[in-house]
């Protein structure tokens, strides 16, 4: 058990499982202190935007191999600028391949590291109201390659923050199960790191 609080600041017993009982919004005075962005979240954009806010570098770079190892300047850097956010790739012989990778890098960091306001707390719109529609009702299964995993655990992230790390609390705005959020938060292992330091900060539980 934990101990939650209601609109009026008055402590209630949690369970930490939380799927099982009615989940308590905390308060937004009470959240996890995080760092916001404006909308619509950078990992939301598409690649040519997003890469034209990003300083990005060339760079030589030795990769696995051995005495064939990449020696050559395929290396790729990306600093965005506008929330000091970095992702890098070198392990590819090809500066296209390794920029491709570097920039999914880059949006899966940003999904961790940066927050926009919830569900709860705007309208969605733009690129934000499309993928929540999108995958409303859907499994939330996504194929390694699939350049919307990192958008919508955006997004889920941005609830679950809000949320106090219940993913109860979120299931009906998606309208999925809270395995599937679960699932979805274990495919990318900062992420659920990332809710279960949020839990913590509510007194809950880790997810496992």
């Amino acid at each position: 058990m934990s101990n939650e609080k209601d609109s009026g600041g008055k402590n209630i017993a949690k369970n930490d499982g939380d799927q099982d009982i009615a989940p308590v919004m905390p308060r937004q005075a009470d959240r996890m202190s995080v760092v916001f962005v404006g909308s619509p979240h950078p990992a939301l954009l598409d690649d040519e935007t997003l890469l034209s806010q990003c300083d990005l570098r060339f760079q030589r770079r030795s990769g696995p191999g051995g005495q064939h190892r990449n020696k050559t300047s395929s290396g790729v850097f990306l600093h965005h600028e506008p929330t000091n956010v970095t992702a890098e790739a070198t392990e590819r012989r090809s500066q296209a391949d390794n920029r491709s990778v570097a920039l999914s890098r880059l949006r899966f960091r940003l999904a961790v590291e940066r927050r926009t306001l919830s569900v709860w707390d705007a309208d969605p719109v733009g690129p934000a109201h499309q993928l929540r529609e999108k995958y409303r009702h859907g499994s939330l299964k996504f194929r390694e390659s699939n350049p919307d995993r990192p958008r919508v655990l955006t997004l889920l992230l941005d609830d679950l923050h809000a949320a106090g790390g219940q993913p109860s609390a979120v299931t009906k705005s998606w309208s999925v199960s809270t395995s599937s959020i679960v699932n979805l938060l274990k495919s990318h292992s900062p992420a659920m790191t990332l809710v279960n330091q949020i839990r913590a900060h509510h007194g809950r539980s880790a997810l496992k």
